[in-house]
């Protein structure tokens, strides 16, 4: 199946590149484009749900935005992950890093870091649209409002 990523395409229109194979990525950069991914939703969310000044938009961006809560989010949906989907969460989740969050424990560390390359790889294949649905998944699970 054929996915759409207009963003991404907008993006090589402008700034052309050599092609790259995904699979020559490693995890952790991945994880670096999957954590902007993940959070764009989140503050997309948050400016259509929270009302008042900015400063309340930061507080509950970043109530969702950190290890902890992705870890939550990355636990509640692992069952809903595809074979494919779950390879890249764990190879983001196990991939060697050299600094740890100063307010995340390293476990949660770890399972957000899976869960932002996972982003970044949905992202990267066009699939950005399932970012999203796992976003609702696991916040329905969670019984988050957003």
């Amino acid at each position: 199946m054929e996915h759409e990523n207009i963003f991404l395409e907008a993006i090589h229109t402008y700034f052309p590149q050599q092609e790259t194979d995904i699979r020559t990525l490693s995890s952790l950069k991945l994880a670096y484009l999957g954590d902007a991914v993940y959070e764009i939703i989140i503050r997309t969310l948050s400016i259509e749900e929270t009302s008042g000044p900015v400063k309340n938009l930061h507080k509950r961006t970043s109530e969702l935005v950190n290890a902890g809560s992705q870890a939550q989010l990355i636990l509640a949906i692992k069952e809903d992950l595809t074979e494919d989907e779950m390879r890249v969460f764990r190879h983001g989740r196990n991939a060697k890093t050299s600094s740890v969050a100063k307010h995340a424990d390293i476990h949660d560390y770890r399972n957000a870091t899976g869960l932002e390359a996972l982003f970044g790889y949905l992202y990267l294949t066009g699939n950005f649209a399932r970012a999203v649905e796992l976003c609702r998944i696991g916040f329905d699970k969670l019984h988050i409002n957003i």
